[in-house]
This record gives structure tokens, sequence and C-alpha cells, in this order.
């Protein structure tokens, strides 16, 4: 079987005034959302960064960056659907994502399956959500930013 394997990292600060958006959902509650150049789901970025390395597609910086005008202000889940794209266009096919949220809020237990669910029933492919804090260490646990690591699996299309 030819597979791959990759990972992906994001991290964006949190700002007053912006709503926030983790995991592909919306957190009303939330006082402070993640600022970027759109709408900063570090969870979603992170998923991207990782099927974007597997597939040796670059990066989401590089796909999607300051330099690509048409993504600013971007949902995560169009710039997910678009790797994904991207990514089949290329002879590939999720295997499955693990993807950690770093970060003290929100607190995702309460709706990591709802986000799972999201996520297989928008994009078609199976992720595995989990979450940590670093124990009030770093830009984390500060509460002034969140972070999140992802791994991906991807198998050559006609393996499958």
């Amino acid at each position: 079987m030819d597979l791959r394997i990759g990972i992906g990292t994001d991290v964006h600060r949190l700002e007053a005034g912006v709503p926030l958006f983790v995991a592909g959902l919306a957190w009303p509650d939330e006082d402070r959302g993640l600022a970027g150049h759109s709408d900063g789901d570090v969870v979603l970025h992170a998923i991207c960064d990782a099927l974007l390395s597997a597939a040796s597609l670059g990066d989401l910086g590089s796909n999607f960056g300051t330099a690509e005008p048409q993504w600013a202000g971007a949902a995560s889940n169009d710039l997910l659907a678009e790797t994904l794209r991207r990514v089949r266009d290329a002879g590939w096919s999720v295997g499955n994502v693990a993807v950690q949220l770093i970060g003290n809020r929100p607190r995702i237990g309460s709706r990591r399956t709802e986000a799972e669910q999201l996520l297989a029933e928008r994009h078609g492919i199976s992720v595995a959500l989990s979450a940590t804090t670093t124990d009030g260490l770093g830009l984390t646990g500060r509460g002034e930013g969140l972070a999140a690591v992802a791994t991906a699996l991807i198998v050559r299309e006609e393996t499958r």
C-alpha cells in the first residue's frame, strides 16, 4: 500500500471582538476569537497543514496565505474543503486524521462528538479530536492564544 503521513501545527492569538471558531464550530459564548487571515480555526488549519504535508503539496501559508487575497476572511471549513479537493486531485484519499487542541478555552469535551460528526458529514473524513492544556505555561497557558497539532494518514487512490 502507498501510504503517507503528514504533520500540521497552527497557532493563533486570541483577540476581543472576534468570533471564535474551533474545530469547525462557532463558540458564541466565548468573548474572544482567533485573529488571522481567515477565521483562525487552529484545529482545521492544523488538519489542512497535515494533509498538504502528507501529499507534498506545501503548507497552509503557501496555499492560502496572505499572498492569496481571495482567502482573506475565509471560513476554515472552506479551506479544508479546498485542501481535500487538492489532495484528492493529487491522487490521494484520507485514511484518518488525529488532531489535538492546546489551550484553556473553549472546553471541547461537551462538543467533541459534534465536531467529529460535522467533519465526517461535511468533508467525508474521519477525525479524532482531543484537547489538552499546558498547565499555565506559555501563550496557551496564559490564555493569549490557541494551538493545534494534527497528524494525517493518506492513501494512494488506486490502492484503496
